[in-house]
């Protein structure tokens, strides 16, 4: 079946049967929801100090109320947006709480409460996107806007003044004592830019050049994109010493281009080229250089973030330590980058299976949103912002697992990162977006008269 023949199921011809929209299901998840993350904090406390947190109550009583305020809004704005994709969320965010205010514990750091404060200002933008956008096609009318858009917040960091390096990481922006990663907005903006371009040009994109080996390779003057994507990738790692951002950028752009097209030519093309750029970085970029060495030979030095991130999974096992009765602290920057290999030790191999399921279910919400989905730019969009979060995930657990070389990303919703929860947060209200398109039954067509009808009807008179 082709790109434009997905179709969403038509309207009931009975008009009187009203589809279900899902909102009684969502509640209840988001009850459970709230419940599992007061849960894990309070197994934090009772591992740390022995004792259940006197603001238990108020914990889950906040949680709640912030999920509910959402819920309402989804319900009011968005009434068949597809019911699990909140409390996916939610249930994420309160496990990332939880292991902060477990690293605060140990530390005596105050980081829970800004994690918490970042939190209520992404469903801030959560709500305010569900509100100015009622309809996902109004992005897809300045696609170059968008792309320049994205380009500016991805050079900002580079700019004097304002730009601020972290760790070897020249990503950030510093304006009036607060930091923040302008990759992370720009990633949802060069999706919708991504999508509402290949929308115009997927037919010239989706025909064959020669074939070499059994795979019809594109012709040489559609190369072009990729190619540009691709050197704008590069750039951007060698400038900012940042392997991450590069190679997600990238990888979405390669796969939409498959989505669009469905063409294996243009995947396989994109694994040579991200080959190529990974070869070129490592022997340019000496930050890049000092990531592939660490991942080869994390060993070396036992207190490295790798090492130590391999040393808590193993003393986790399969059910882990327990919340509280581990030693994540002992991980560098665990918080942030390695929030994944604290959640491992405390919560075991079954426990990040768990998590990883979720983002696993996340994805496949906003996946199927894009097959349900009517229309070719919500189609490429939906499956943008989902295979952008699914690609996160992997590129930052793999870092962490040593499966891949570490790129400095944090983990959605987990970790810790104002800028990273905030955009993720516009990200779900984009998915929420297009999940209610998706499911919103079809118009019914109301039956009209031509001027050629009624002529011929007064002509028959």
């Amino acid at each position: 079946m082709s790109f434009d023949q997905h179709r969403a199921p038509t309207a009931p011809a009975d008009e009187s049967v009203v589809p279900r929209r899902g909102r009684g299901t969502e509640l209840i998840l988001l009850i459970f929801a709230a419940g599992i993350s007061t849960f894990a904090y309070v197994n934090v406390d009772l591992g740390v100090r022995g004792d259940v947190p006197p603001n238990a109550l108020a914990y889950l009583s906040g949680f709640f109320l912030v999920a509910g305020i959402a819920h309402v809004v989804i319900r009011m704005r968005a009434p068949y947006a597809d019911p699990t994709i909140l409390p996916i969320v939610v249930t994420l965010c309160g496990l990332g709480l939880a292991m902060i205010h477990r690293l605060d514990l140990t530390d005596d750091t105050t980081l829970a409460a800004t994690q918490l404060t970042w939190m209520l200002v992404g469903v801030a933008l959560f709500i305010g996107v569900l509100i100015a956008i009622s309809d996902h096609r109004v992005l897809a009318r300045y696609p170059y806007l968008a792309g320049l858009s994205g380009l500016v917040l991805l050079i900002l960091p580079l700019l004097p003044f304002i730009g601020h390096d972290i760790r070897g990481a020249q990503i950030w922006i510093q304006i009036a004592g607060m930091s923040f990663q302008p990759n992370e907005a720009a990633k949802i903006v060069l999706i919708i830019a991504f999508a509402a371009y290949l929308v115009k040009t997927r037919d010239a994109l989706a025909l064959a050049g020669r074939r070499f080996l059994g795979v019809d390779l594109p012709r040489a003057r559609d190369l072009g994109p990729i190619l540009l994507v691709w050197l704008g990738g590069l750039g951007i790692l060698t400038l900012q010493n940042d392997l991450g951002p590069s190679i997600l950028l990238f990888g979405i752009f390669v796969l939409l281009i498959y989505i669009a097209t469905e063409r294996i030519s243009w995947v396989i093309l994109g694994l040579l080229l991200i080959g190529v750029g990974a070869f070129t970085a490592y022997h340019v970029v000496a930050h890049v250089q000092n990531r592939f060495d660490l991942w080869l030979n994390p060993l070396d030095d036992p207190s490295n973030q790798i090492a130590q991130s391999l040393f808590g999974l193993a003393h986790g096992g399969a059910v882990g330590t327990g919340l509280g009765q581990g030693y994540p602290d002992m991980i560098p920057i665990a918080e942030s980058d390695f929030i994944g290999a604290a959640l491992g030790e405390e919560l075991g191999l079954a426990g990040l299976t768990a998590i990883i399921l979720l983002y696993a279910l996340l994805v496949s919400r906003g996946l199927k949103a894009a097959l349900v989905i009517r229309e070719p730019f919500g189609k490429l969009l939906a499956a943008g912002l989902a295979s952008g979060l699914m690609l996160q995930v992997f590129i930052v657990l793999g870092g962490v697992t040593r499966l891949i070389p570490m790129s400095g990303m944090t983990t959605p919703f987990l970790a810790l990162g104002g800028s990273s929860l905030v955009m993720n947060w516009a990200l779900v209200a984009l998915l929420i977006r297009l999940s209610d398109a998706a499911r919103r039954p079809a118009p019914t067509a109301t039956p009209s008269f031509s001027d050629d009808a009624v002529t011929q009807v007064v002509r028959v008179r």
